[in-house]
């Protein structure tokens, strides 16, 4: 798999988000602090000085780059990598796609462009669509997909997995896309939130396991 042009995108898309913090910092004044981290009902209850709350996003653009550009070096499974390039994709990209909605929406009131917190919920949506349409192209891996231990040991426990996976993490992504443009309270944004993502996580674990033991019984 080859990751040196989407690392050098990620590089190019950090360093632009570190002259936006930049510049952003210097229209505020010194002591200016931002929010960086909302409670379920939408409101502050973090703040740091602001070019550090603008940095952060970028600095973890940095970082997550960094740790999907290795993975492809460093996965024991070589010859399915090339099968799970379009998840690893995914998740890259929705990751970084959503460190630059949460660094708009720390930056941009200072230019008086209020993001409603709703935007990184939406970003978390768009985020999980894309990983639901890339997990059933996937093949065994130990760094990215569902990775029970009985996927990873049977490419068909794999494949069912990530076929369920996939339509419940699109779901969960589409039930969190309409909660954060419907005109609900923050916190019913926020349950939404937990209770998709959990479903779309724990389901496909307890489907892979009973497809696991529904081998054993045929075997016995």
């Amino acid at each position: 798999m080859k990751v040196m042009r989407p690392l050098l995108a990620s590089l190019a898309l950090a360093a632009a988000m570190a002259v936006f913090a930049f510049v952003t910092a210097a229209r505020l004044p010194a002591d200016a602090v931002l929010p960086t981290h909302w409670d379920a009902s939408g409101t502050p209850d973090d703040f740091s000085p602001a070019i550090w709350a603008l940095l952060m996003p970028a600095a973890l653009v940095v970082f997550t780059s960094l740790v999907f550009a290795v993975i492809p070096r460093i996965e024991p499974l070589q010859d399915k990598l090339e099968g799970s390039a379009p998840l690893l994709r995914a998740v890259w990209i929705g990751i970084v796609l959503l460190f630059v909605i949460i660094q708009a929406t720390i930056g941009l009131p200072a230019y008086g462009i209020d993001m409603p917190v709703n935007a990184i919920m939406l970003g978390i949506g768009l985020m999980l669509v894309m990983l639901g349409n890339a997990l059933p192209k996937s093949r065994p891996g130990f760094f990215v997909g569902i990775r029970t231990p009985w996927a990873i040991m049977d490419a068909d426990n794999w494949i069912a997995t990530h076929r369920l996976g996939g339509k419940l993490m699109m779901l969960a992504g589409l039930a969190i896309i309409v909660t954060s443009l419907a005109p609900v309270s923050p916190e019913t944004t926020a349950i939404v939130v937990l209770v998709s993502v959990f479903a779309a996580a724990l389901v496909p674990f307890a489907y892979s396991w009973w497809l696991w033991q529904k081998g054993q019984g045929s075997k016995a």
